[in-house]
């Protein structure tokens, strides 16, 4: 039951971090550049409005989930594939004429009072489960089950953004 999804996305902050989300009109902004399929066929196939994601930071010297956000928009094409000019520009797509790949909206909800690491995600026996911890798992959207998005959740204080 897709209802019960949460999720994780993770984003290199140089690129495109939580704090650019939160400058964004609304402190929304579309997901873009997704080139893996299984991460694409999630958010075309399961992400709903409403959904919760977790914001995590990847290629930093601590990665860390750093902020939640909501699901406002459901999947759509990723024009950027389309486009040329774009880092995420598909050449298949543009023979097509059709973006292969989809998008969805995010907002900004709440940040971690102190984001939670990668390295105590790991240590922590409650979460050997998680898709994010397991060796070789690279994915950059990531499905939760609702134990495992309850107690991370606990592990550090949420402030609304």
């Amino acid at each position: 039951m897709t209802e019960d999804l949460y999720w994780l996305m993770k984003t290199e902050p140089d690129t495109f971090g939580f704090e650019d989300l939160l400058k964004r009109p609304g402190k929304t902004e579309g997901w873009e550049g997704v080139r893996n399929y299984q991460a694409r066929n999630f958010m075309r196939d399961q992400f709903k409005v409403g959904q919760s994601v977790f914001i995590y930071h990847s290629r930093v010297e601590e990665p860390a989930i750093i902020g939640i956000a909501k699901v406002v928009k459901e999947a759509y094409p990723d024009k950027t594939a389309l486009d040329p000019k774009s880092d995420y520009f598909d050449e298949k797509s543009l023979k097509t004429g059709e973006s292969r790949w989809c998008m969805v909206d995010v907002k900004a909800v709440a940040r971690f009072k102190k984001p939670i690491t990668l390295k105590s995600l790991k240590s922590d026996a409650k979460l050997a489960d998680m898709a994010l911890v397991k060796p070789g798992q690279r994915l950059s959207i990531q499905p939760l089950s609702p134990k495992e998005w309850n107690y991370v959740c606990s592990l550090s204080e949420l402030v609304p953004v």
